[in-house]
């Protein structure tokens, strides 16, 4: 009689022991499909109750927490800063991105080095050779413009004859071509505080040029690209950059028959030569990008810049009230050999 119960406890327990089994499968298989059939919750979507930034990875990207709102279930903004490459880690608002050509004192207070800012950027790439047409050239250009000299023949002081030289900017590489110099220094960023950036050649005679009605013509007409036009008796190569007499601004032309596939593309509209191009701050920076590092003369940029601006047709054109002449004067031809030094000289006038 005493053992019959013994006898009956074994299957009892082996039982319990498989219901425990069971149950314990049972319950992984039924939280493994809870976690599958929710999305994950990112660190980044964490209310924590408080108006705060809270980094979430070394990407410099915050996650920004309010209180939630019950009426919103937008109650996290996420900020991802653009800072530039090198710059990832600063924290956003220490970045100034842009930077200009505005000359500084070495001594004072810094807010009153410029008692006015220059709005426009007009470059010469010069050579010693030049001084008199280049000194005719500056002297129609305001004191709203920045005046920056690319020297190709490494000769700076020689300008100090020029009492505006004073206050140029002056760039010295030895041999090389304004599209090179176009690609080093002026870059978007720098270049961001000026409306326009005239690249221009030093063998363009101005007697019949005045920048600041320029500048109010390409406005007025609304050209990101531009150039004044050229006297059609000297140095002209398109019919589209032949100044008109009876207009103010052309911006498409008549070629010769086969040469232009369509009425709207170059070179009979949106087309301008690279002698003497005027540019919008937008549209430069885009035409920046265009411009490779091995570029030497420029040939073919012209056929390109539409792609810079839409309807380019409409945005590029030639004005022809404001004009020049193309004296067609060699100037790197004999300069084989290259030598490159480099030569930064930025002075104040008085």
């Amino acid at each position: 009689m005493m053992g019959t119960p013994h006898r009956r406890e074994a299957p009892k327990k082996s039982n319990d022991s498989a219901r425990l089994v069971i149950t314990t499968i049972m319950g992984v298989v039924f939280g493994f499909f809870i976690g599958v059939s929710f999305p994950s919750v990112s660190v980044s979507k964490f209310n924590l109750g408080l108006t705060t930034s809270v980094p979430v990875s070394n990407t410099n990207t915050f996650a920004i927490s309010r209180p939630m709102d019950p009426n919103s279930s937008a109650d996290i903004k996420v900020y991802v800063p653009t800072n530039p490459r090198g710059a990832e880690l600063l924290p956003p608002g220490i970045i100034v991105s842009e930077t200009d050509f505005y000359l500084r004192r070495l001594w004072g207070d810094p807010n009153e080095d410029l008692p006015s800012k220059p709005r426009y950027l007009v470059t010469f790439t010069v050579g010693i050779d030049q001084t008199r047409n280049i000194d005719a050239a500056v002297k129609k250009f305001s004191s709203n413009f920045t005046i920056l000299l690319f020297h190709y023949d490494g000769k700076t002081s020689e300008w100090d004859q020029f009492e505006w030289s004073k206050r140029a900017i002056h760039i010295s590489i030895r041999k090389q071509t304004k599209w090179w110099y176009a690609k080093r220094f002026l870059h978007p960023d720098i270049v961001a505080s000026y409306d326009y950036i005239f690249i221009w050649d030093e063998d363009l005679g101005v007697e019949h040029f005045n920048a600041e009605r320029y500048i109010e013509l390409v406005k007025k007409h609304g050209l990101a690209i531009s150039q004044p036009g050229l006297e059609p008796n000297k140095g002209l190569t398109w019919q589209m950059t032949k100044r008109r007499g009876d207009s103010e601004v052309h911006k498409e032309t008549e070629e010769k028959p086969g040469w232009c596939s369509d009425p709207h593309l170059p070179p009979c509209a949106a087309f301008v030569e690279i002698m003497a191009p005027v540019f919008s701050r937008d549209a430069w920076r885009c035409v920046w990008h265009m411009i490779q590092n091995d570029l030497v003369h420029g040939w073919g940029l012209d056929f390109a810049l539409r792609r810079c601006v839409e309807p380019a047709h409409e945005k590029i054109g030639v004005v022809d009230s404001q004009w020049i002449i193309h004296q067609v004067i060699p100037s790197l031809g004999s300069q084989s050999h290259v030598e490159v030094i480099l030569h930064i000289n930025i002075s104040f006038g008085d």
